[in-house]
């Protein structure tokens, strides 16, 4: 996997991304809009294959960057997101309630 090139996408309706590898989804996470100014991760997901590989990271990151672009703050519902928000500094920016 080391040297296989991941390449991340956006949902065609905007609300996710897939990780891709190979030509096959390896990974996903899924948000929503909430008003202007909020989106709310709900879901993130890795293929077994694929765990450790900071696929989840990176799906992560491309929705806090994309939430930064559109002026936005995340809400963590997804354990994994959460869990990712709480262990990286780099997200307090985006945080919608900072809890450290």
């Amino acid at each position: 996997m080391a040297d296989k090139e991941v390449t991340y996408d956006i949902f065609p309706n905007g609300q996710g991304f897939y990780a891709n590898c190979d030509g096959h989804h390896v990974g996903q996470i899924t948000f929503v809009r909430i008003g202007s100014d909020k989106i709310i991760i709900d879901h993130t997901d890795v293929s077994d294959k694929y765990r450790n590989a900071q696929i989840g990271l990176n799906l992560v990151r491309c929705a806090a960057n994309l939430a930064r672009e559109q002026k936005r703050k995340v809400i963590t519902m997804c354990p994994f997101a959460a869990a990712i928000f709480g262990r990286y500094p780099e997200f307090d920016d985006v945080r919608f309630l900072h809890t450290r």
